[in-house]
């Protein structure tokens, strides 16, 4: 008999399953999947956190990798990428070097990309905002994503071989800075 798969597990993760709640600051020097309820902070700078299906979170959130599959109600800081899986629901300002959201994800407030060769500089990073409301329930993956790294002049796009892009917020379809 083979033992159930779970893709989203790594056994180099720290664990947090979904019966536990957290309340106040979760810091760690580790990656973190997530699958219970935290309310106040989460500082993993430098380190990946993935929100589980049953995870809910309501607080603001700062690691370099973070994947949402659950609700997070509180802004969210990836210095790396921000991923909202189909079943996201994000409520709260996002601030990342890169995007992606998949079709069916849920997300309401503003996005701010930043430059990734800015941080090497000491310099403050150059930001570019656009604020959306995106909530999309197709089947056909539709997804938007976009990236500010090593581009003078970029572009958000929605990648969709039907037309469930038309479910994509219009300032992710075709946005030049």
């Amino acid at each position: 008999m083979d033992p159930v798969k779970n893709d989203n597990y790594r056994p180099e993760m720290a664990h947090i399953g979904k019966s536990v709640l957290v309340k106040g600051e979760l810091s760690g020097s580790e990656d973190l999947y997530l699958d219970g309820e935290v309310e106040g902070s989460i500082e993993l700078r430098g380190h990946s956190l993935i929100i589980g299906p049953h995870g809910r979170v309501r607080a603001n959130i700062h690691a370099r990798d973070i994947v949402v599959h659950g609700k997070v109600e509180g802004n969210v800081r990836g210095t790396d990428r921000v991923e909202l899986k189909k079943s996201a629901i994000l409520m709260g300002d996002i601030s990342t070097q890169r995007i992606l959201i998949e079709d069916g994800a849920y997300f309401k407030g503003g996005i701010e990309t930043q430059k990734g060769d800015a941080k090497a500089d000491g310099a403050k990073p150059e930001a570019k905002a656009a604020s959306a409301s995106t909530s999309s329930s197709s089947a056909s993956p539709a997804v938007a994503s976009y990236s500010s790294q090593g581009a003078s002049a970029s572009t958000a796009t929605a990648h969709a071989s039907s037309p469930t892009a038309q479910n994509v917020h219009p300032s992710l379809l075709e946005k030049k800075y």
